[in-house]
């Protein structure tokens, strides 16, 4: 097993190799690696997701369970051959962890969400490293690859991903809909249902607002339920949901319950393509903010074309492996 320590306090440090790693991880804990890990098990998939961004896959050893069955699987296949061909454990995911197979597995690093603070005790039991993960932001999403930089030795990789993606956050805000004087009304809906939405204090909320909108809901949560007559008070100008493979924007619109809604008598309803391509806990955010700028300023956006993006995107991102994923 590699050297781990947990502490708050400086210590000497010129008896670690050169190899030697810390970074601090969302619980505030301070996590030490003699050297890059090279057996990792990642429990998130959006953490997974930011590891084959700095190349890093080739590390991973065990992976959550819904990427085997869940909506981004045939994207993890692509990226990686071990996941195609269901190589790879799955020992746990954000609701259950068999600690049992990470042990099994000897790992140098486990990544697990910061919530799951039983299987975390468990594990560091045990004398493996754990980094925990809790995403509020934008930044801590820009923490999280910095910080997987460190851990996998590829920093200069994390940096570059970093850059990319503040640089398109730029143009972003310096983009036409700055000019806008009135603000498109955007209405989120959740796989779950058409009353389930996201409100002020959520990553959907920041991305909303970057894009040059405002969000509708302004109940000051991550998720909401709300009830019909809520969403007809806010009558929004645009609704979009999250991808649901059971659901599409026609039914949004013909519902003849939301008839008068703005949205829905405009057709304003869009749905983002896929779980994968927008997934908004990675630095792909950037690519969904664009779609929804374009989706709320047509006119402002004309000239943006959203295939190209998600093209540079997927390039910038995920290297080479990339072009796998447009096919």
């Amino acid at each position: 097993m590699p050297c781990f320590q947990s502490c708050r306090h400086s210590e000497d440090r010129s008896d670690k190799p050169a190899t030697y790693i810390e970074v601090i991880d969302f619980r505030g804990r301070e996590i030490n690696l003699d050297k890059p890990a090279t057996r990792i098990i990642c429990l998130i998939e959006s953490a997974l997701s930011g590891i084959y961004m700095l190349k890093a896959g080739d590390n991973v050893i065990g992976v959550p369970s819904e990427i085997y069955n869940g909506p981004t699987a045939e994207q993890y296949a692509l990226l990686d051959d071990r996941i195609r061909d269901k190589k790879l454990p799955s020992p746990g995911n954000w609701d259950f962890v068999s600690i049992e197979n990470i042990v099994a597995l000897q790992p140098d690093l486990v990544i697990i969400w910061a919530s799951q603070t039983e299987s975390i005790a468990s594990i560091e039991s045990h004398g493996i490293p754990v980094y925990a993960v809790f995403l509020k932001s934008f930044t801590d999403i820009y923490k999280e690859i910095k910080d997987f930089g460190l851990l996998t030795g590829t920093s200069q990789r994390a940096d570059s991903l970093i850059k990319y993606t503040e640089d398109e956050i730029i143009k972003l805000e310096s983009a036409p809909q700055s000019s806008v004087v009135k603000k498109s009304s955007v209405y989120f809906i959740w796989p779950q249902g058409l009353l389930e939405t996201a409100g002020t204090t959520s990553t959907v909320n920041d991305l909303i607002e970057l894009a040059g909108a405002k969000n509708c809901c302004p109940i000051p949560q991550e998720h909401a339920v709300i009830n019909k007559e809520n969403l007809l008070d806010w009558n929004p100008d645009i609704i979009v949901m999250w991808f649901n493979a059971l659901q599409n924007p026609d039914d949004i619109i013909a519902s003849t319950d939301l008839k008068y809604l703005n949205a829905v008598r405009n057709m304003q309803v869009y749905e983002l393509p896929s779980a994968f391509l927008c997934d908004m806990w990675t630095l792909k955010f950037a690519y969904t903010t664009k779609l929804l700028a374009k989706w709320c300023y047509p006119s402002a956006y004309a000239d943006l074309n959203t295939d190209e993006e998600k093209r540079k995107m997927l390039f910038e991102l995920y290297g080479e492996k990339g072009g796998n994923l447009l096919k």
